[in-house]
C-alpha cells in the first residue's frame, strides 16, 4: 500500500519513534522504501559553520543525526535512502514531499504544549497543514 514513505528526522527522541513507526509500516509491503530526510535549517547552520573545522567535520555532524535512525531501520531489513536538504524544515519538507509524490511521510511530534504550538507552530504542524500526501504524525 506505501511503497514510498518519506521519514523526516531531526535525531530526536521523537525521531527515533516516527522512524520504528515508518518501519513497522514498510515491513508491511514488500518492495517499499524509506527516504530518510535531514533538513540542515538555515537558521543554526551559519552557527554549525562558523563552529566546524571545515565541510568534513560538519558533514560528519550532521551524519551524526542518522546513525541512531539508520539503526533502526536497518535491523529490520527494509530498504532506504538518506537525502540531506537545506533550507527551513517545515516547508522544506513539504516541498521535498509534494515534489516527490510520496505514499505517506512519517515526522515526529516535538511534543508542544498546546499555547506553544499557537504562539510559535510546529514543524509537524506546518507539514501537516501543506503536505498532499497522508501525513502520520507520532508522538
Amino acid at each position: 500500500m506505501y511503497q514510498r514513505i518519506l521519514l523526516a528526522v531531526d535525531g530526536s527522541k521523537h525521531s527515533e519513534r516516527a522512524t520504528e513507526q515508518a518501519v513497522a509500516i514498510a515491513s508491511l509491503t514488500e518492495g517499499s522504501l524509506i527516504e530518510v530526510v535531514l533538513v540542515a535549517d538555515f537558521s543554526k547552520a551559519k552557527n554549525e559553520v562558523l563552529h566546524s573545522q571545515g565541510k568534513e567535520e560538519l558533514e560528519v555532524a550532521r551524519r551524526k543525526k542518522l546513525i541512531n535512525i539508520e539503526k533502526i531501520i536497518q535491523e529490520k531489513n527494509v530498504s532506504y535512502e538518506v537525502n540531506i536538504l537545506h533550507g527551513e524544515p517545515g516547508p522544506t519538507i513539504v516541498s521535498h514531499a509534494n515534489d516527490q509524490q510520496f505514499d505517506l511521510l512519517v515526522i515526529g511530534s516535538r511534543g508542544l504544549n498546546t499555547l506553544q504550538e499557537m504562539v510559535l507552530g510546529s514543524v509537524s504542524h506546518k507539514v501537516v497543514k501543506r503536505a498532499d500526501c497522508p501525513v502520520l504524525v507520532v508522538k
